[in-house]
């Protein structure tokens, strides 16, 4: 769907920009889910309380320190109709438009959101979309499925698979 996009929006001399997301809101649905569904940062960066604050009923103490749990976020069925599932309508309309969504936090949020999200905006778009305007890809011969869980560290990573970048 995001080839046939890009196909029918998109010379094939254009250069992609960043501005062309504005015309491209299957492809951009698609990656803010790959963002959503393969959330990298579990927990937020560490804060610190700075003065007593009850939150949800909960009584926090000023010096208490606060990890803002993100994986809960964009995994929450309050906010996604399927979390669990990799789902590009979460961030469509019903006329096929492109919505942001408040619950959309794989950045942060806030004073700590992170310094390089603009940037990784950008590049994400611009990698995507080039790469899937010159290849289509598949899992190699024989392979039917790969592991979407992910290894849990200090980010959360995927396991090692293989995939067949074949040009277009």
């Amino acid at each position: 769907k995001v080839q046939r996009e890009l196909d029918g929006v998109l010379e094939p001399s254009h250069l992609i920009s960043y501005d062309d997301r504005k015309k491209l809101p299957y492809t951009s649905a698609v990656l803010h889910e790959a963002l959503r569904y393969s959330n990298v940062t579990a927990v937020g960066v560490p804060r610190q309380c700075v003065r007593n604050t009850t939150l949800l009923g909960f009584h926090i103490q000023k010096g208490t320190l606060v990890l803002p749990n993100l994986h809960s976020v964009v995994y929450d069925s309050e906010h996604w109709a399927t979390p669990w599932e990799f789902n590009p309508d979460h961030f469509l309309d019903s006329d096929g438009n492109f919505v942001n969504k408040e619950a959309f936090l794989p950045f942060s949020a806030g004073h700590r959101v992170c310094l390089g999200e603009q940037m990784a905006r950008v590049e994400l778009f611009i990698f995507f979309t080039s790469l899937l305007r010159a290849f289509t890809f598949q899992l190699p011969e024989g392979v039917k499925e790969i592991n979407l869980e992910y290894i849990l560290g200090a980010i959360l990573q995927p396991h090692p698979y293989q995939l067949c970048a074949i040009p277009r």
